[in-house]
């Protein structure tokens, strides 16, 4: 089998062209792009959102006993109500007017159509082009990508089938029974994430991942694993990141002071494009996977990343996941904008940070299967949209919020106190399926946990006044001096902002549905705040002053010329060190 690494190559007589549109491009939506202070559309949408905090939320249920019907949109079984906001049908109104004024149609139509819309780095941005079909035409720099996701996707799923039925093994022909993906950021969030939400659908090896260079999470998942039954899979485009061949080198050590040299390439796999590096390694050409410059490393999930998901849910689950995604896509480009999913979440997402000014925004899923959603999410929208410089090179008013979250109901017995009573407004962003995967004795699990998600939000918006609180300290019995020193701490402002994501159930096609509408979101937020969402300059500072610094740890160099704290702290390593 020949090495599945189609990397498509633009040909260099069109790099002028492509680099031209690509400056063109954001030049047209500079144009349309303004500071928010001085667009009229977003001096109209600051005056309503300033209306809206005088307003609250709560009345807005009182005038319209309907407006759920009015606030919500579904795609299939998946529905989104955002009523449980500040916005009315006038600023509904206004934000689909800004979003057509920034280009979200016209963007949109051109990431779709594969311009290079990542100006920064000259990429198209074509992650939706891993989970389509042929017919949807997908093509990056007028080459058409279809037919190389295919082979990559064929590829896998032969892989992933023969480690599932044990035609491939181990060097001493054992079944595979324990896969660890090697990888770092998107490398590691998107499959360690979507593996542990999918679960119930496990019938393949079990599955484990390292991603720090801490020694101990590598040292902590091989300390129960028989490497005579285990594969790694080292996620690395460049096959350079130097947390992750760290771990790669203790685990080539692993497994060839347990079983020798010759046994490393049947141990191994690699997602990468450097195949000199991967051979080097010693894994060979029909264990490598590859993927392109036009998927960025949080959106690759649905490409070879994905790999060790599909060994754990088999090929068929996955292509539903695939399918999931695709059915979003094309919502996403077909939709009208009032009942597109992706765009009314940008859109309110927006109204939060920009015009609400809320720094932060709490992801909750009420499935504790999608336990590390939140954290995939941070990724996918502080690392796209966490930037402070626009497309016309100037720093921009807002950018993205701080992402975090938690699952319910934990969340409720740690950090809902200062969500409900603090002195800054955080909004929630709520995920719950209407069905469990358990058998119907344990129904009450999941009656209770929907029972707890709703009443969150509810609370949240209604809240809870002095009278009543009051009125509820007299009716259980206190004395009324008590409770009118008891009450104020009994209060809860309420009009505190909330979405909810409700599906049926937590599935493959689920799964996919939810995490391209979050990528779509991200995309949105990224036009409204003018922003490029597909580059990430920020993550480069920090690693190269860590390679500089690795000599001065090891004591290779000095630390002079190093401020002050930094020098100190490496003398302090030292001493605690004893050299």
């Amino acid at each position: 089998m020949p090495p599945i690494h189609n990397r498509l190559k633009r040909p260099q007589g069109r790099r002028f062209l492509a680099t031209t549109a690509s400056n063109i491009m954001a030049g047209q939506f500079m144009s349309q792009t303004s500071d928010s202070g001085a667009s009229p559309a977003a001096a109209e949408l600051t005056g309503m959102a300033r209306q809206a905090a005088d307003r609250g939320i709560r009345s807005l249920f009182s005038d319209d006993p309907s407006r759920y019907l009015e606030f919500s949109a579904a795609l299939g079984d998946l529905v989104l109500d955002y009523s449980k906001t500040s916005i009315d049908d006038d600023a509904r109104d206004a934000l689909i007017a800004l979003a057509r004024s920034r280009g979200v149609e016209a963007r949109r139509d051109a990431m779709f159509a594969g311009e290079p819309i990542n100006f920064t780095e000259d990429r198209s941005v074509l992650h939706m082009a891993l989970r389509a079909e042929p017919m949807d035409g997908f093509r990056a720099a007028r080459n058409p990508v279809s037919g190389a996701v295919a082979d990559v996707l064929k590829a896998m799923s032969a892989f992933a089938e023969g480690v599932r039925n044990g035609t491939i093994t181990g060097a001493r022909d054992t079944q595979i029974t324990d896969v660890v993906n090697i990888g770092i950021g998107g490398s590691d969030l998107g499959p360690a994430m979507a593996t542990l939400a999918l679960a119930p659908y496990h019938d393949g090896p079990r599955t484990h991942f390292v991603s720090n260079v801490d020694g101990a999470h590598i040292a902590d998942t091989l300390k129960t694993l028989d490497p005579a039954s285990t594969l790694f899979i080292i996620a690395s485009k460049t096959f350079t990141t130097i947390e992750t061949m760290t771990n790669a080198a203790a685990a080539r050590r692993w497994i060839s002071d347990a079983l020798g040299e010759d046994a490393v390439g049947d141990h191994f796999a690699a997602v990468s494009t450097a195949l000199d590096k991967v051979a080097d390694f010693g894994i060979a050409s029909e264990r490598i996977f590859g993927f392109w410059d036009w998927v960025g490393g949080r959106y690759s999930i649905w490409s070879a990343i994905g790999l060790p998901l599909m060994i754990a849910i088999g090929a068929s689950d996955f292509r539903d996941f695939l399918a999931g995604a695709r059915e979003m896509d094309t919502h996403f480009r077909t939709a009208p904008l009032d009942q597109n999913l992706p765009v009314l979440l940008g859109l309110v997402g927006y109204w939060h940070r920009a015009l609400c000014d809320y720094p932060t925004r709490a992801v909750i899923p009420y499935d504790q299967r999608l336990s590390r959603f939140p954290a995939y999410l941070q990724q996918l929208d502080m690392e796209s949209n966490g930037k402070r410089v626009g497309l016309d090179g100037e720093t921009v008013p807002v950018s993205g919020p701080v992402v975090w979250g938690e699952p319910g109901t934990n969340g409720q017995h740690a950090f809902f106190q200062l969500i409900h009573q603090g002195t800054d407004i955080i909004p929630v962003e709520f995920l719950v399926g209407a069905n469990a995967h358990e058998p119907a004795e344990m129904r009450v699990h999941q009656d209770l946990l929907l029972a707890n998600c709703l009443a969150q939000s509810e609370a949240l918006m209604r809240g809870r006044t002095l009278d009543e609180a009051r009125q509820q300290l007299l009716d259980g019995g206190m004395e009324r001096e008590q409770a009118e020193r008891i009450a104020p701490h009994r209060v809860f402002p309420g009009d505190r902002p909330s979405i909810t994501l409700l599906y049926r159930q937590l599935d493959p096609a689920t799964l996919g549905r939810l995490i391209a509408l979050y990528e779509h979101r991200v995309f949105v937020e990224a036009q409204l705040y003018g922003i490029n969402a597909f580059d990430q300059w920020g993550v480069e500072l920090g690693k190269e002053l860590a390679n500089r610094l690795v000599p001065v740890i090891t004591g290779e160099t000095s630390a002079e010329g190093r401020d002050s704290s930094t020098a100190g702290l490496v003398a302090a390593i030292h001493k605690l060190r004893g050299s």
